[in-house]
């Protein structure tokens, strides 16, 4: 390693273990950088504008708008009671309307944060009145949150398509059935602790009347992923002009259909949509210099190589290439860290013959999981601010939820066809 790359490196990880916000971090490593590499440090601003001049990274935006006015119009409220009216009879029924309630936001949000926050500002107090500890509901809220990341559209598949320069359609496809088998792996999770613990259902099945009348409220709640998805599959319209479709259709659906969502509300929702998409342009912006400076160092190959010279044998080394990404995904934004690996991952899977679209579904989710890891998962600080509860007693509960994404991780490693079954037929 040269000079440059290790005090590089050396400065991001004192300050990242120091506490100070990643963006930051990635910024101030690159100046250092730069210093000792004696670049002119104009250079700096040159990557950071570069690292966000791209059409595609356009969608990211207009997802987190969506999300937040879906949630401001009622759309999410809607979704969960679609989904408590069809298993609150089961037992751990309540459990299993947070994991599908996440599930078709995830639809329409893209985000492991907005889909936490969603969902577990309703469910959280909800299963505490009917019985569950608190920590429980909120262990569930943030190990429901990364599926916003599988499930398309989802913003890190976004993210790795411009990284790995993939089609973000393909990627689209190569979440939704990992997606669905965490879902339904959480839900068995939920029967069995609500068995444990007693909490039987007490709620009678919901009547046909009562189920119809919960879907028809929340047709157009349940239309949005429809239209989203639809139209990038169909080829109507690409990903980035689906994003910006999503907008309008929340907007008029919020505010003249269910007509929860009223024009004083625009500013403060469009406030939080900016704050959230200026961290993340942010984090993109410091995470492309930073990712540049040590490509010219060539770390990339550096790392590659040496992965590579641990064993000649294939499970071995996709083995270690989990692990390695779950400990980063539990530490670094999953962002900024798909940005700076990106060289390094995408050499690795060319060497071991993976197909591009696997490779990205195995980074994407290894990094979703670590939204949820202890101990600076982001779905977890909300799971936190939600319940007022301290991470310690969130991750006690959350064991056997990782333990369950865990898993399909390593199902989706070893099975290609999981991920890659339904973008063949794109082919």
């Amino acid at each position: 390693m040269s000079e440059t790359a290790l005090a590089t490196v050396v400065v991001f990880l004192v300050l990242m273990f120091g506490g100070l916000p990643i963006a930051i971090t990635l910024g101030f490593a690159s100046v250092v950088g730069l210093y000792v590499a004696d670049i002119d440090m104009v250079v700096l601003g040159q990557r950071l504008l570069s690292g966000t001049q791209s059409f595609t990274l356009l969608a990211i935006p207009g997802f987190v708008i969506t999300g937040d006015l879906m949630m401001q119009g009622g759309l999410s409220s809607r979704l969960v009671r679609i989904c408590h009216t069809l298993v609150q009879h089961v037992t751990g029924g309540l459990g299993m309307v947070t994991v599908l309630s996440a599930s078709f936001f995830a639809a329409i949000s893209g985000s492991a944060p907005a889909t936490t926050a969603a969902i577990g500002s309703i469910m959280i107090p909800e299963m505490e009145k009917n019985g569950y500890p608190k920590r429980f509901p909120t262990a569930l809220a943030t190990a429901s949150g990364p599926i916003g990341q599988m499930i398309p559209p989802s913003i890190p598949m976004v993210i790795w398509g411009v990284v790995s320069e993939q089609s973000i359609t393909k990627l689209f496809l190569a979440g939704i059935i990992p997606g669905a088998l965490i879902a339904a792996g959480l839900m068995v999770v939920c029967y069995f602790y609500a068995r444990k613990m007693g909490i039987g259902s007490s709620v009678r099945r919901a009547t046909r009347k009562e189920l119809f009348s919960a879907l028809n409220d929340g047709k157009w709640a349940l239309l949005a992923p429809f239209v989203i998805l639809g139209g990038i599959y169909s080829g109507i319209f690409t990903p980035t002009e689906a994003a910006a479709v999503g907008v309008t259709y929340a907007l008029i659906i919020g505010l003249f259909v269910y007509k929860e969502l009223k024009v004083k509300d625009l500013y403060s929702v469009l406030l939080q949509s900016c704050r959230t998409t200026g961290i993340v342009c942010f984090i993109i912006a410091a995470a492309s210099a930073f990712g540049w400076l040590m490509a010219i160092e060539e770390l990339p190959s550096t790392l590659t190589n040496a992965i590579l010279s641990v064993s000649s044998n294939e499970i071995v080394i996709l083995l270690m290439l989990n692990l390695m990404l779950l400990f980063i995904g539990a530490i670094m934004d999953n962002i900024a860290a798909m940005i700076i690996l990106g060289g390094v991952l995408t050499s690795i899977g060319a060497n071991l013959g993976l197909d591009p679209i696997h490779l990205g579904a195995i980074v994407v989710i290894n990094f979703a999981i670590g939204m949820a890891t202890p101990p600076f998962g982001y779905s977890i600080f909300i799971g936190s601010a939600i319940s007022k509860l301290s991470i310690e007693e969130i991750s006690k509960s959350l064991a056997p939820m990782l333990l369950v994404q865990i898993i399909v991780l390593f199902l989706i490693t070893f099975i290609p066809s999981i991920t890659l079954t339904l973008p063949s037929l794109l082919d």
